[in-house]
């Protein structure tokens, strides 16, 4: 007992050092969620995050689709109720799978927009309202405006600076008085996406914008 309570430790530091290095604006703002829906933000950040880096891991398109057939078989394994496999991502995102009886289908279609990204560009839209369909499921908010304005903001975030991005946030600040004040450590990200705004700043900025339920 004592080893598996030691492991899961490490295997949330692990993920909250890897989401933090790699993706340090949707770190901080998964912050603001409260414990334990905040590991379950990090959990799928960096599931997100390990599916994102098959393209730079490796060039050749069949070792690609090995990687990413390893991750189908990890999150089936991890809905299961058998032990996961002794990778530290896997484990916290078995907690995460598990807590919210969260079926191993929901994960297809971000593991399918990632596959697809290796002979073609990526489809931000299916990949962004992937990821936001599952951190509002582990937040516990699923009326239809916020899930609006999450999908929006998901797919902007994998977007370039440009018109397309600028619409999408448009929609999503749009519905900022309709929204369920719970999602906000995923809708605060969209500060980030204006630009301008020096990193330094940004702890500042995320942490007004939660205490005024804006973004």
């Amino acid at each position: 007992m004592i080893d598996a309570y030691h492991a899961s430790v490490a295997a949330h530091r692990y993920v909250l050092e890897t989401v933090r290095a790699a993706d340090r604006d949707r770190f901080l703002a998964a912050l603001f969620a409260p414990e334990p829906a905040r590991s379950d933000l990090l959990a799928l950040l960096a599931f997100d995050h390990e599916l994102a880096r098959t393209r730079t891991v490796t060039r050749e398109p069949m070792l690609a689709r090995i990687r990413l057939q390893w991750w189908r078989e990890a999150v089936a394994e991890a809905a299961a109720s058998g032990a996961p496999r002794a990778q530290p991502i896997v484990e916290s995102l078995s907690e995460t799978v598990r807590r919210h009886l969260l079926a191993s289908e929901r994960f297809e279609a971000l593991i399918d927009a990632r596959e697809e990204e290796i002979d073609g560009p990526l489809d931000v839209v299916r990949a962004g309202n992937a990821l936001a369909d599952l951190e509002l499921t582990v937040l516990g908010v699923d009326d239809a405006a916020t899930r609006q304005a999450a999908r929006a903001i998901g797919a902007a975030w994998l977007m370039g600076a440009g018109p397309e991005r600028a619409a999408l946030l448009a929609e999503a600040r749009a519905l900022r008085n309709t929204i369920d004040k719970a999602a906000l450590p995923i809708l605060l990200p969209a500060l980030s996406l204006d630009g301008g705004m020096a990193p330094w700043r940004r702890p500042l900025a995320y942490w007004w914008a939660a205490r005024r339920g804006r973004y």
